[in-house]
């Protein structure tokens, strides 16, 4: 495949932009993550005025960026193997799964990625959905980051998953977490109405300074206030309206609250918490095939249970 040659244009609002923002815009057809298109960029596949740069080089108003799109394919998913696992099903039949997802399991595999997944231990026991939506992520209507646990539906035919995907799209699917939080909030309840999207600084991270913020919309109450030896620590129940990236994490972080245990938005400082304290307790949604409202709760798991005993312990 032939190079591609684009130029800084002044006009478009390209001067000074950070090479690896460029790049992204310039090829989003191609699907390629920040971090994918900043490792070609240390490459050398990527010059600039002939020139290799870094990922964070800030761009001049008529300079020429060549670009080896030969080495810029997409990495493909690793195929998915099925794996036994113990997991905890909540709800089944021919349309859905409700299942809990552990901590630390990812929800289907990522590129360069050999992890277990959580759809790959679901396909051992229920194997027809692989038939189901995008070989990739068969299923999968929604997410959970990593080191989050709790409720997630999955859906066992094509009509129930185009169905789910239109309930989550409109909203009409409702989710509470359950998060411990640093810092006292006065406030019962409240709402947190920022947009975010990907660092303006590059990496991965999310935040409200984002070059092009999407809307995300959330609630939260306030169920429990704890002196702890590390500080006043809140349990809150949160309501998410929009589905984004780390939305919890970076609205919670923003406001000057990060979730206990956060490693990725969170203070160095985990107060003694095994993990991100973080659970999506409860999940809500109308059935596929006979408009019934289905409501489900997951208690904490034992490890976040135990920890939040210990606090009120003090």
């Amino acid at each position: 495949m032939a190079k591609q040659v684009y130029l800084v244009d002044a006009e478009k609002g390209e001067i000074g932009q950070r090479l690896d923002l460029f790049l992204q815009e310039k090829i989003k057809e191609k699907g390629l993550s920040r971090s994918r298109i900043a490792s070609f960029i240390k490459e050398g596949h990527v010059l600039v005025n002939g020139q290799p740069r870094k990922p964070g080089y800030r761009l001049r108003a008529g300079e020429r960026v060549e670009v080896d799109l030969a080495q810029l394919e997409p990495v493909e998913s690793p195929p998915l193997k099925p794996q036994s696992m113990e997991l905890k099903i909540y709800y089944q039949d021919d349309c859905l799964l409700v299942v809990e997802k552990p901590a630390g399991l990812m929800v289907h595999p990522a590129p360069r990625s050999r992890e277990p997944t959580l759809i790959e231990g679901l396909i051992a026991s229920f194997p027809e959905l692989q038939n189901v939506g995008p070989p990739e992520r068969p299923g999968i209507v929604h997410r959970l980051d990593k080191e989050t646990s709790g409720l997630l539906v999955v859906a066992r035919s094509l009509q129930a998953y185009r169905y789910l995907q239109r309930q989550f799209k409109e909203r009409r699917v409702d989710k509470i977490y359950l998060g411990l939080v640093w810092g006292k909030i006065k406030e019962r309840e409240g709402k947190i109405n920022w947009p975010i999207g990907r660092y303006l600084g590059g990496g991965l991270r999310v935040s409200i300074k984002a070059r092009k913020p999407r809307d995300a919309l959330t609630f939260y109450e306030v169920m429990e206030s704890l002196a702890t030896p590390w500080g006043v620590l809140t349990l809150l129940a949160i309501k998410p309206i929009t589905g984004r990236t780390h939305q919890i994490r970076v609205h919670l972080a923003s406001a000057g609250h990060p979730v206990v245990g956060d490693p990725y938005y969170g203070r160095k400082e985990k107060a003694g918490c095994p993990r991100l304290f973080l659970h999506a307790h409860q999940l809500a949604l109308t059935h596929p095939a006979d408009n019934r409202r289905l409501e489900f709760t997951s208690p904490l798991p034992a490890d976040l249970s135990d920890y939040l005993e210990s606090l009120r312990q003090w």
